[in-house]
């Protein structure tokens, strides 16, 4: 009688061990191609994400494509032809993924974009993002704070960058800046010493940041070698920043003589939080993907028990084919006076990482 108790115990033992792993096979398989892992938000996105879907109940495919194309391409195919339920995609290019896309659409799997747009596919069903325009109206906003602007009327020299062409949030965030300081320039009191302007002047292709500081060092040899200064920088990304940086850094930047200029960014990326802290950097735009993570999380669970998702957007993201329904999340503005309150009190940034 004792030997069958310790049976039966271990069987029921077995079956809770094994009830969690069922469970997530009921609920079904999701898939998540994000771009790369060069980028520490990406990593963060995709740590976040798997974690907010097992923790709902599903079997998470998580890959990274290392932005090749071809390898996003056969990854989400990879996906599709195992059954996921629903595709969570941060394109590397977001015009490249319409055949996929049709056979995913085909096999029943919903395809939500995650913080970039898919284009030119009418298979896209949701959209979760951020407000980016909003995002390039506060790098373009911190720029003017870090100059004291209007106080300080100027003329000041500012050089501009963009994303990666490829990469439609990359517009929004120069559209978003340029709002705000086109009119200066158009005043005067904002010089673009260089003349380069518009995304087809000024895009990084993949955001590469040795794209961006080879770009800068053309910049300074050009425009800059007669002894006049760069008062500001505006820069869509905490890792072309950091490029911008190593530029400014070898022709004499960052010393009493030479001050660093007002240089913006994104991401809130632990090195350029240190660089700010340093005064490198001026400021970056927060976006926290833990929240867009769980925002993305409830429109899959919600999708699929057949509920209506949340959406705040329904004009905005014309992705070519379609208006995308969108959930927008709020940006953040993080300057060496707000760092701690935002990155660090919220747990995103441990405040020993930034020793």
């Amino acid at each position: 009688m004792k030997f069958l108790k310790t049976i039966v115990a271990a069987a029921a033992v077995s079956i809770l061990a094994m009830a969690p792993q069922a469970f997530s096979q009921e609920k079904g398989l999701v898939g998540i191609a994000m771009p790369t892992k060069s980028s520490l938000r990406w990593i963060s996105d995709g740590d976040s994400l798997k974690a907010a879907l097992e923790g709902n109940g599903y079997t998470v495919d998580l890959q990274y494509a290392e932005d090749d194309i071809p390898n996003q391409l056969a990854q989400i195919e990879n996906m599709v032809t195992k059954g996921a339920k629903v595709l969570i995609v941060a394109s590397i290019d977001g015009t490249t993924l319409s055949d996929v896309l049709q056979k995913a659409h085909d096999g029943g799997a919903k395809v939500v974009a995650y913080d970039r747009l898919i284009r030119q596919s009418g298979n896209v069903d949701y959209y979760t993002t951020f407000d980016n325009f909003k995002v390039g109206v506060l790098q373009a906003e911190s720029i003017l704070k870090g100059l004291g602007y209007p106080e300080n009327k100027g003329p000041f020299n500012i050089e501009l960058f963009g994303g990666s062409p490829d990469d439609n949030n990359a517009f929004f965030f120069y559209d978003g800046a340029m709002s705000v300081l086109q009119p200066l320039i158009d005043k005067g009191d904002l010089v673009v010493k260089s003349g380069q302007m518009g995304m087809e002047k000024v895009g990084t292709l993949r955001w590469d940041a040795a794209v961006a500081q080879a770009r800068m060092d053309n910049i300074l040899s050009a425009n800059y070698s007669d002894g006049s200064r760069v008062d500001a920088v505006l820069a869509p990304y905490d890792g072309l920043s950091r490029g911008i940086i190593s530029s400014l850094r070898g022709v004499g930047y960052g010393t009493a003589d030479q001050p660093w200029p007002i240089i913006s960014g994104q991401d809130a990326e632990t090195p350029s939080i240190k660089a700010i802290i340093a005064g490198e950097q001026y400021s970056t735009v927060f976006k926290d993907t833990r929240e867009l993570a769980k925002v993305t999380a409830k429109l899959v669970d919600d999708v699929l028990a057949g509920k209506e998702p949340e959406i705040n957007d329904t004009k905005t993201y014309d992705n070519g084919v379609k208006v995308v329904p969108s959930y927008l999340l709020v940006p953040v503005s993080v300057d060496k006076s707000n760092y701690e309150e935002i990155v660090v009190k919220s747990g995103y940034i441990k405040a020993e990482d930034l020793k």
